[in-house]
């Protein structure tokens, strides 16, 4: 009887064993992940926006009208251009510097001032107020920066109309053009490569003296 009772407890002991090891060994068996189906996952999250410089559409293959009408920062200016009758001007082999005032920077004229520079009677106006900006020749920043350099901090250019159109360099590093009636323009954007020339953003017009601007 000892013997059988002993047999039986040392099968209990057993099966107590293998039942603690086994609930030990599940115990530790993380449960499944729930499937999600991609379809119905949410696509209502917010997307980065993307921002796009108007300038990136200008192509070094291209001339200066080509890629002026394909930014619209610069549209003022292009407009400017069409209705002077400039267009074959700057569409020419060249080379020309442009120095171009984004739109902002016409937003800083008397209002309506160059509404009233579109009108027929005022084309020699306009004419000499854009051709203000072009200097013949490609000029690129590190050109001007050396005229500054070489002339105590004030470097003199001659625009294709004859006027004279001076740069510098300020406390920042800028450089600033300064024109006949002494405004101050600084250059946002340097050297873009055109076909016929380079082209600079400015962020003011500049004018030019003795004209009725």
């Amino acid at each position: 009887m000892i013997i059988k009772a002993f047999s039986i407890m040392k099968k209990l002991v057993w099966f107590a064993f293998i039942f603690f090891n086994l609930h030990a060994i599940f115990a530790q068996i993380p449960p499944p992940l729930p499937v999600i189906d991609s379809s119905k996952a949410n696509n209502n999250k917010p997307v980065p926006a993307k921002h796009t410089d108007s300038l990136s559409t200008m192509l070094p293959s291209n001339d200066i009208i080509d890629n002026l009408s394909k930014a619209q920062t610069l549209s003022k200016f292009f407009n400017a251009i069409q209705v002077a009758g400039l267009t074959e001007t700057f569409k020419s082999k060249g080379p020309v510097t442009l120095f171009v005032p984004d739109n902002q920077a016409f937003e800083k004229m008397s209002a309506g001032k160059l509404d009233t520079l579109f009108r027929p009677g005022h084309a020699p106006e306009l004419v000499a107020l854009i051709t203000y900006h072009a200097i013949a020749g490609r000029l690129t920043s590190r050109d001007i920066e050396r005229q500054i350099n070489s002339n105590h901090n004030l470097g003199t250019f001659t625009t294709i109309t004859g006027s004279k159109l001076t740069a510098t360099i300020d406390t920042n590093r800028n450089i600033v053009l300064i024109d006949e009636n002494g405004r101050r323009s600084m250059i946002k954007r340097f050297d873009i490569p055109q076909s016929n020339g380079i082209l600079f953003v400015i962020d003011s017009v500049l004018i030019p003296k003795k004209k009725l601007l």
